[in-house]
């Protein structure tokens, strides 16, 4: 994960065109995405490049194609620019700004997490379990648990910290 968000510039200069606005998002999904792509074992460089000019060919790629899926998203297509826009809503609609905004700060928490830490906390999004993730790294189920219980731990005290 630190590998790719040390590559955060390319991917940001790919998404320049998008809105401030809806840009993080758009950048999360980048991220996210490529993330998956690697747990799942999509990501095969060209053994030709260099390690580092693959992942930034690779990310630049998924960025432009997270870029392109945006501009044709209808939202896009059919936004229509008001002064008061949540004043136009009936009802609550999806998260509220709050819990986008909370969700935001604990990215940013997961973000400035040891990678080890960030390992285990994003294993817990996988679709294995927790064993199958401790046989994969020939360790006890036990010390993934524990490992896991020490991740949560340090999160919670970067929000505290944050949050302050």
């Amino acid at each position: 994960m630190e590998a790719l968000l040390a590559e955060r510039g390319i991917v940001r200069a790919t998404l320049a065109g998008i809105p401030k606005r809806d840009r993080a998002d758009v950048e999360q999904e980048v991220f996210l995405g490529a993330w998956r792509a690697i747990r799942s074992g999509r990501y095969r460089p060209n053994p030709k490049d260099q390690p580092r000019d693959a992942l930034r060919k690779w990310l630049h790629g998924i960025a432009w194609r997270q870029a392109s899926k945006y501009f044709e998203s209808a939202y896009v297509r059919r936004a229509i620019l008001h002064a008061e826009p949540l004043g136009l809503l009936r009802g609550f609609v999806g998260p509220s700004l709050d819990a986008q905004i909370e969700a935001r700060d604990l990215l940013r928490a997961i973000e400035r997490l040891r990678p080890e830490h960030q390992e285990i906390l994003l294993a817990v999004d996988a679709p294995e379990t927790l064993s199958a993730y401790a046989a994969q790294r020939g360790m006890s189920p036990f010390t993934a648990a524990s490992r896991l219980r020490i991740a949560r731990a340090m999160l919670a005290l970067k929000v505290r910290r944050w949050r302050r």
